[in-house]
């Protein structure tokens, strides 16, 4: 999932804001031009206000959201086509990196969509403490769908999800509601959209209640006590480097080329029957 091409912004606007309030720092994606897709420029934007955030003596909490629709639609399609053709990348932040910045963090991270999560924008909600989904939400595991493998985000995803689900939705590519991401583990709590402020207020109330240095150590305690990738950082290091290898094969091939130029020109790859 990506985006209709529309003006980049100019650099002097953020694509990513932080604002802090009794305690708790919230970072948006605000670039709803191309559904908050992780472009270069909001990867750096975005693993800058996450430790602008956990190095704030007075943030308790960190929330991470978005504007317009669309919380991540993943990858940013057009800067990775340009990219593998030879355009100079921007130097910035990958996502394993971005994913363990969360993940590692010493305060609790809390997903809190806006609206739909693809491929790679559904691994930093596995990668969050804490995750809340409108029910109005819908998720998808595209990358089979385009010729690639979701590989770094089934670091933080394996984590999270039920194995049976993860299965289904990883190999189909398949669309998935709120209650089936929350049944499969993905999301804490799928909730009415009308309800959403009120959920989210009772979690920023919980954390805003407790201590910073109990919580701090709680978080590393669920990650002692996890499953998966979540146990032990340096295990996700290693997992993060050999997904990253073949994440990089996959979009590197020609399957990938037809994924995307099937995808902008709006219409089935030639594997599909």
């Amino acid at each position: 999932m990506t985006q209709h091409p529309s003006p980049t912004p100019p650099d002097d606007v953020p694509l990513v804001t932080l604002a802090v309030d009794r305690a708790i720092a919230t970072v948006t994606l605000d670039s709803p031009r191309n559904r908050n897709a992780l472009s270069a420029r909001l990867r750096s934007e975005l693993s800058e206000a996450l430790a602008e955030a956990v190095a704030d003596d007075g943030v308790r909490g960190i929330v991470i959201t978005g504007t317009g629709p669309v919380f991540c639609a993943g990858a940013d399609l057009k800067e990775v086509g340009a990219t593998l053709q030879g355009t100079p990348a921007e130097p910035a932040p990958e996502l394993p990196e971005i994913f363990e910045q969360i993940m590692g963090a010493p305060k609790p991270v809390i997903a809190v969509l806006n609206g739909a999560a693809r491929a790679g924008g559904i691994g930093l909600v596995a990668a969050a403490d804490i995750a809340l989904a409108p029910k109005s939400a819908t998720f998808a595991f595209t990358e089979v769908r385009i010729g690639v493998v979701p590989a770094i985000i089934s670091v933080p995803v394996s984590a999270r999800m039920h194995s049976r689900q993860l299965s289904r939705y990883f190999l189909t590519g398949e669309l998935f509601d709120a209650s089936a991401a929350a049944k499969a583990g993905l999301l804490t709590q799928a909730v009415p959209d009308r309800d959403m402020a009120h959920a989210v207020d009772a979690v920023l109330q919980g954390l805003r209640g407790s201590a910073p240095r109990a919580l701090s150590r709680t978080k590393e305690l669920l990650g002692e006590l996890g499953a998966g990738a979540l146990a032990a950082p340096e295990r996700r290091r290693e997992a993060f480097t050999r997904m990253g290898e073949l994440s990089a094969e996959f979009f590197s091939g020609e399957d990938a080329a037809e994924g995307r130029a099937a995808f902008f020109e709006k219409r089935s790859p030639r594997w599909a029957q």
